[in-house]
């Protein structure tokens, strides 16, 4: 424990005239004695008995200009549009959007506009710190490893025949918000490798009966015959009722999984996890077909979306 202004300015004058008439000795255990009560040094404790500190200047420190705080509210709305990226995607996004959000919102002045396009990645990580405290934060991996058929469905090592359609990459996000307990609704993903045709669907509790009726649903939908089914390792997928109603039709369909912690083998539908696309249309709220896996984070955001009348999408 240090000692306080108050009693340094009532208690050490007298300290240190009682240190300025005692013998070596004496000083050496005036020392012992205010170390072992303040745990403070013993060349500091020397000094302040002696007198030899500084005084304190008294001068009051501001600290650093709020050269941004003009900006904050704009940086802030770019940035939950954005899906909340860090401060080194967030430069780029800004210098994008900031020309669309001028038109559809409102003039800057031409300091703020310097201003935003000057802002460095660490400054906006600082700037917007109490924002990303407020707001919830990125979603959860709700993906866990279904074991029940990993002996038959095999993992895909080579490629597809890409000369025609039909061969889809399958993914699932959760939107729990911040938590997986409870209930809440899953969407589903189906990316064409060679097209690029998504499709989407969303399930209560990604339950296999759920997915197997999203899944047929989706495969009624598609322009193109259905060849090939890729997923990962997650039990929505990798269950019976999947594996059979991929298995079990005068065409089998060829049915397999990627390497467990590499997303990257589902790249054409991992792709499309992300937020909304960078770029104005995405503010806009333009859509396509192929925007589903984007806006399924972009409309729903990383909020939990706990309630069963959402589900139809």
């Amino acid at each position: 424990m240090n000692m306080s202004k108050e009693l340094k300015k009532d208690w050490l004058p007298k300290l240190q005239a009682r240190y300025a008439h005692r013998n070596r000795e004496g000083k050496s255990r005036m020392l012992d004695e205010l170390c072992d009560d303040y745990q403070y040094e013993r060349k500091y404790a020397i000094k302040l008995l002696s007198g030899g500190l500084a005084p304190a200047c008294g001068r009051v420190h501001p600290g650093p200009e709020r050269r941004y705080e003009g900006i904050e509210s704009v940086v802030q709305f770019i940035w939950l549009r954005a899906e909340q990226p860090c401060g080194k995607r967030l430069v780029p996004i800004l210098r994008q959007w900031l020309p669309y959000y001028e038109r559809r919102f409102e003039r800057l002045s031409r300091g703020y506009r310097k201003l935003v396009g000057q802002i460095s990645a660490a400054t906006l990580d600082r700037l917007l710190a109490p924002a990303r405290a407020k707001y919830v934060g990125r979603g959860r991996c709700g993906t866990k490893p279904g074991s029940l058929l990993r002996s038959e469905i095999p993992i895909r090592t080579g490629t597809w025949d890409l000369n025609r359609p039909g061969y889809l990459e399958a993914d699932s996000v959760a939107h729990c918000g911040a938590s997986l307990a409870g209930n809440f609704i899953w969407s589903l993903t189906y990316t064409d490798i060679l097209s690029g045709w998504t499709e989407g669907g969303a399930v209560w509790n990604k339950g296999a009966t759920g997915v197997l009726a999203a899944t047929r649903e989706v495969e009624e939908r598609l322009p193109f015959a259905l060849l090939g089914f890729d997923s990962d390792n997650g039990g929505e997928f990798l269950n019976h009722h999947l594996h059979s109603y991929m298995r079990d039709r005068s065409s089998a369909v060829e049915f397999t999984r990627s390497r467990p912690y590499h997303s990257d083998d589902n790249a054409h539908v991992e792709q499309k996890t992300g937020p909304g696309p960078v770029n104005s249309w995405a503010m806009a709220g333009w859509k396509t077909r192929s925007w589903w896996r984007r806006s399924a984070r972009y409309i729903a955001r990383y909020g939990r979306r706990g309630r069963i009348s959402f589900c139809p999408v």
